[in-house]
């Protein structure tokens, strides 16, 4: 709001002591690192980074933000496998949401603050910023982004793409009604339509770029409507991995076939 409108009361708000108290923002909790549809701590500290990083606007701001900053970068080190704050898969999956189901969302969701920051340390021409003791080049930062959305794009002990309809192996037995649904012409009421949820047979429809669930944390994936948790899309998670992709893509990094190159 304070960037659409330059009225400084956004700032003051965002940057009150005790706001951050009440949201637990400095607070050293893992799960509150982690961006996600109940967690919006790290979008929020990024875009704070951003406002001191490109348009401080000094005292009595300053300060505030300097520790969001702070607490930014180190959201950034966690996503490194070797500080070894989260565990990751034999494949290469992040496991941000500690091996339950729909990882993808939160992964897709991470991936884009990570491509992000690296984005905004470039643009002031700052080339990386320090995991003590470790001096971390935003060229890792958008690597582990990369990696993620590699995975997710077939690039895992499966050889499988987790979105529908791209590569040549994907889900065919989503979780959704349109799609398990033939079109037939016929009306089905919503205990009608479960016949099509339990059937064995592919879906009749594709669900085109819809992004699944995901695998479980061994990397295995349950192709059934029936394990929701792994064949399910959302609308959460598709917005986390549009979002990832042109964060990664439309800083000149292109799009490989089923990598992100």
């Amino acid at each position: 709001m304070y960037y659409a409108t330059g009225n400084t009361s956004y700032v003051s708000f965002a940057t009150d002591p005790q706001l951050a108290e009440r949201a637990k923002a400095f607070y050293d909790v893992l799960d509150l690192s982690v961006f996600s549809w109940d967690n919006k701590l790290p979008g929020a500290g990024l875009l704070l980074s951003r406002l001191l990083m490109f348009l401080n606007p000094g005292y009595p701001y300053e300060q505030s933000l300097l520790r969001y900053h702070k607490e930014t970068g180190l959201d950034m080190c966690k996503y490194f496998r070797r500080f070894r704050a989260f565990n990751f898969t034999r494949g290469g999956l992040a496991l941000f949401n500690h091996g339950r189901g729909q990882p993808l969302q939160y992964v897709v969701a991470n991936s884009f603050l990570a491509a992000l920051f690296a984005d905004y340390m470039e643009a002031i021409n700052v080339p990386g910023w320090n995991c003590r003791p470790n001096f971390m080049p935003n060229e890792d930062l958008c690597a582990f982004a990369k990696s993620q959305l590699n995975y997710i794009l077939g690039d895992n002990p499966r050889k499988m793409s987790y979105v529908v309809g791209f590569g040549n192996k994907y889900p065919r037995h989503v979780h959704h009604r349109g799609a398990s649904t033939p079109h037939n012409r016929i009306k089905y009421s919503c205990t009608g339509g479960y016949k099509w949820r339990d059937t064995k047979k592919a879906n009749p429809n594709v669900i085109m770029g819809a992004m699944v669930g995901g695998p479980d944390r061994n990397d295995r994936f349950n192709n059934s409507r029936m394990t929701f948790g792994q064949t399910e899309p959302t609308l959460v998670g598709n917005a986390g991995l549009v979002a990832a992709l042109v964060a990664i893509t439309s800083s000149g990094r292109g799009v490989g076939v089923g990598t992100v190159d």
